[in-house]
């Protein structure tokens, strides 16, 4: 094996196919290719995206002003930016991906719990971003066609055979990206970065011409305000979304190595970063409350949803919108669902499954997750879906800062980071000190995840106000309790 340190020009090697292949190896210096503006593209492109354009409108559903979900929107993407900038520095100091990174903390064995459980997640948001693209389809396909296609739902799976074909079919279309590897998605990202930029101003213009101005919901009151529907209740709907907004990221603030292992320089990743992410973010969701103020005045009620307010344009326009809407959601689904999986499946068994197979296996667990399930409602998108996920993914991302940042100083032996015996292999490829920090972080959101997803069963009765409120605080409460358990932990173990 060829491996590299923070140069990458020191040559190491190892005979441990258990934990090396081509994929997973340092990048090479001649690979290292991305500049900031390729990470300003990649954030663009992923930013641009229908489920990050609806994140706003569930905040004004539960009560918000459009100034109070801008902002919301905004502050969660400022402060899931720091652990990206943080763990990407590791990706572009030593060239290496997540799963990889995660062994100096879980140990070599141990690095299969984090990348399963981020792979897991991402497998389900490949499965989401593809239905929109089928159903995005499937609806401009019923507007072409002048009337509903489909017939009636199919027993079990709850949709028609056409929104299934749609499904399979745009799952089918991204197969060429899975099939050839990660630099056909950074040049979908390059090329198609502009483009949106350019229909965001279009849709914008259209949505001020049809207005005649901003339109309505500019007026409309906070329900949080005096005298207002739910005047008080502001902050329990607030650290809800905040944490759902820092959730929506989680998985990529775990894997952003899969992607800083190709920069240029340091500089280049942080700065794209900095720039591709808050801003574009909250400019999304600006965007979406002005186009939906816009079809208030023209059709006479609020549609949130971007492929809805398509299907209502006529013409070559409902064309160009399919095309452009469909380029935008394969683009972010393949960036941010499927690279760091297929790494995290190829850290499972290094010898057998490559990148490429690990995309494989992605898609298909995408395919039969049945994510449309998961949206069925605004509360399941939210408390059960992405501050769910977000509860397991805190704890990863506290060691990893802990262990890189603090207790590392930055300072890593890359060889042994390919060894079975080496420097971590802790105990038999497990170190127990992250697995412990990584059980007591989730444990303490566990009931609140109960409550929301069955309420039913486990009713406020049931489960103590103490767990229901700590649950909005997920991620928040996640990190902070890895972060500190592991240091604890791995400073008594360096005093036995």
């Amino acid at each position: 094996m060829t491996g590299h340190t923070a140069g990458g020009s020191n040559v190491v090697r190892t005979d441990s196919e258990q934990l090396w292949n081509d994929d997973l190896a340092p990048t090479s210096a001649e690979r290292r290719t991305w500049t900031w503006y390729h990470y300003l593209a990649l954030w663009i492109g992923l930013v641009m995206s229908i489920p990050a354009y609806l994140l706003a409108s569930s905040m004004i559903d539960g009560g918000m002003s459009w100034d109070e979900a801008i902002f919301t929107v905004f502050l969660g993407n400022v402060i899931v930016l720091v652990p990206m900038l943080l763990i990407g520095h590791a990706g572009a100091k030593y060239g290496i991906p997540y799963p990889v990174l995660a062994r100096a903390a879980f140990g070599t064995i141990g690095a299969r719990l984090p990348a399963m459980m981020r792979a897991i997640v991402a497998c389900g948001w490949y499965g989401i971003q593809t239905w929109f693209g089928g159903h995005m389809v499937y609806t401009l396909l019923g507007v072409l066609s002048g009337a509903p296609i489909g017939g009636e739902p199919l027993p079990f799976l709850g949709i028609n055979l056409a929104e299934l074909l749609c499904f399979v079919g745009f799952w089918a279309i991204q197969m060429y990206f899975v099939i050839h590897g990660i630099e056909s998605i950074r040049r979908l990202e390059t090329y198609t970065a502009p483009l949106k930029i350019l229909v965001c101003f279009a849709l914008l213009w259209w949505a001020i011409d049809k207005a005649g101005g901003l339109g309505p919901l500019f007026d409309r009151p906070s329900e949080f305000a005096p005298g207002q529907p739910k005047e008080g209740q502001f902050w329990s709907i607030f650290w809800p979304s905040l944490t759902a907004m820092v959730g929506y990221w989680a998985t990529l603030a775990l894997n952003i190595p899969d992607f800083t292992r190709y920069a240029r320089s340091q500089r280049d990743q942080m700065v794209g970063q900095t720039l591709g992410l808050p801003l574009p973010m909250g400019g999304l969701a600006a965007l979406a409350v002005i186009v939906t103020s816009a079809t208030i005045v023209a059709y006479g009620e609020s549609i949130w949803d971007p492929v809805t307010v398509a299907g209502k344009m006529t013409g070559a326009a409902v064309l160009l919108s399919l095309i452009v809407l469909l380029i935008d959601t394969i683009s972010v689904n393949l960036a941010a669902n499927l690279v760091g999986p297929a790494f995290d499946f190829s850290a499972l068994n290094p010898k057998r499954i490559s990148y490429r197979m690990g995309g494989l296996i992605t898609a298909g667990i995408g395919l039969v997750m049945m994510p449309w399930k998961i949206l069925e409602s605004t509360h399941g998108y939210i408390f059960t879906w992405l501050i769910g996920y977000s509860a397991l993914l805190g704890p990863i991302a506290g060691i990893l800062l802990a262990d890189y940042w603090f207790l590392r100083r930055t300072r890593l032996n890359v060889a042994q980071l390919y060894e079975n015996q080496g420097e971590y292999s802790y105990s038999n490829g497990w170190n127990h000190a992250a697995l412990i920090a990584f059980i007591l972080g989730a444990l303490p959101n566990l009931p609140g995840f109960l409550h929301a997803a069955f309420p039913e069963t486990f009713s406020a009765e049931v489960i103590p106000a103490f767990f229901i409120a700590l649950y909005t605080y997920a991620w928040f409460a996640g990190a902070a309790l890895g972060f500190v358990i592991y240091l604890l932990l791995m400073k008594r173990r360096r005093q036995d």
